[in-house]
């Protein structure tokens, strides 16, 4: 009998090839995938400092920033001085984010000064190193100084009256990352002149009391270390005028474009002028601060001399330092705000000399001051022009005493045509009057400025 050949063997041998070759495929594609994991991320986090120089003092704040697409996973902190170490810090992030922060000081490490070795090390959350991760290690050679910069003032204590200005001339023992005189949270910096000395322009804020005012003077050196104490002055207190201003229904009809545009959320214009007397007020003071804050718009000396200027042929119509009740129509009081420059007035759209030499770094609206021109006079020294219908100038522009930089006008919370002239020192209004009293100027600033040239 003729057996028939089993087909079962054959397909059986491949079935079982096709399945060897399926096995294979798939050991192969989990290897490569394996390795896809195990190689595609090869180097540790992105390590950096908050730390210049090689100098750092036990106090001294450092930030560490982290970086790594697989998520930092810890960080180390330690300080070595020939055989021996200590940990500063040692943090795990659990979460392995991507970008991480810490920050340390050495203040509990008692390191005596001198040169040292920081290390930081920081792993990553990769399944590199069969999950241990990639490490990056940053190491720096510091030098640790711990003594404060000492501060030697050369002028004697000025006096300084509410409203007013001070300047200080003072020597430091080393260099510094920051000097000058602090009021709470306000700080005015010292400026290095040609002599190796340091000058200080400073005001007294005419809303502070004179029990109230205690002027610090500061120093940062390289390392972080800082030096605090009392300035010595003599603070007196002065007199400002109260004023009773009216706001009748023809001011906020005439107001009424410029006052929807400064407070738009307000239903009505009287809710509109008084949201700009108080809100638009404060955020422009916080502007002007600002602006004073930024070194780009200040210059490390003096760019002006002579005499200050004051718009020509024209009256004061209010004061500095006025401390105005604002009424309504039926004379019930509705606000109050001190008035912080000169409101001078000539013939409508006079033109606007700059009171000193000096550069523009402001050209533009602001709230209650309407069209404005802030010039720079060099150490935080600035003249305020508001109210203009029209500019002469520019940002950047170099100007001189006398050179016509705009025309008087009414925009912002302006009644009627008039330039409302300011002083800032450090972005803070002070008394205008000084600063045009020529004796007063050659007394109480260029006299202290050059006491050591």
């Amino acid at each position: 009998m003729l057996r028939r050949k089993s087909s079962y063997s054959s397909s059986g041998k491949s079935l079982g090839s096709g399945l060897s070759v399926m096995a294979m495929l798939i050991i192969l594609a989990a290897a490569g995938a394996g390795a896809y994991f195990l190689m595609r991320d090869l180097s540790g986090p992105v390590v950096t400092l908050s730390l210049t120089g090689d100098r750092i003092g036990l106090v001294r704040t450092v930030e560490v920033g982290l970086d790594d697409k697989s998520g930092v996973k810890s960080v180390s902190v330690v300080v070595r001085r020939g055989a021996k170490s200590m940990d500063v810090l040692r943090q795990n992030f659990p979460g392995l984010e991507p970008r991480q922060k810490i920050s340390f000081q050495l203040k509990e490490t008692q390191l005596p000064e001198g040169s040292f070795e920081l290390e930081v090390r920081a792993v990553d959350g990769s399944f590199a190193g069969f999950g241990k991760g990639n490490a990056t290690t940053l190491t720096r050679k510091l030098i640790l100084d711990s003594r404060p910069p000492r501060i030697a003032v050369r002028t004697g204590a000025p006096a300084i009256y509410r409203g007013g200005s001070a300047l200080i001339v003072y020597t430091l023992s080393e260099d510094v990352s920051k000097s000058g005189v602090r009021l709470g949270e306000l700080f005015f910096p010292g400026y290095r002149q040609a002599n190796g000395s340091y000058a200080c322009l400073f005001p007294f804020p005419v809303e502070m009391a004179v029990n109230e005012y205690r002027p610090e003077i500061m120093a940062q050196d390289l390392a972080g270390n800082v030096t605090s104490s009392r300035l010595l002055i003599h603070a007196g207190s002065r007199n400002y005028r109260a004023d009773t201003l009216n706001i009748p229904e023809s001011f906020l009809n005439f107001k009424a474009d410029e006052l929807a545009q400064l407070c738009p959320d307000m239903p009505a214009p009287l809710e509109q002028y008084l949201c700009a007397n108080s809100r638009v007020r404060e955020s422009n003071d916080k502007t002007l601060l600002a602006v004073a804050a930024d070194p780009g718009n200040v210059t490390d000396h003096f760019l002006w001399s002579g005499r200050f200027q004051r718009l020509p042929r024209s009256a004061v119509k209010a004061n500095f330092g006025d401390f105005r009740t604002y009424v309504d129509g039926n004379r019930q009081k509705i606000d109050e705000q001190r008035h912080m420059g000169l409101d001078l007035a000539s013939v409508a759209r006079a033109d606007v000399p700059a009171a000193q030499s000096g550069r523009v770094i402001w050209v533009d609206y602001l709230g209650i001051h309407g069209q404005m021109i802030l010039i720079d006079h060099g150490m935080g020294l600035m003249t305020q022009y508001s109210h203009l219908s029209e500019y002469l100038v520019k940002v950047g522009d170099m100007v001189k005493a006398g050179d016509i930089i705009a025309h008087t006008g009414t925009t912002g919370l302006a009644g009627g045509d008039h330039l409302h002239f300011g002083v800032l020192v450090g972005g803070v209004p002070v008394q205008p009057l000084e600063w045009l009293d020529p004796v007063w100027v050659r007394n109480n600033i260029i006299s202290r400025l050059n006491i050591l040239s």
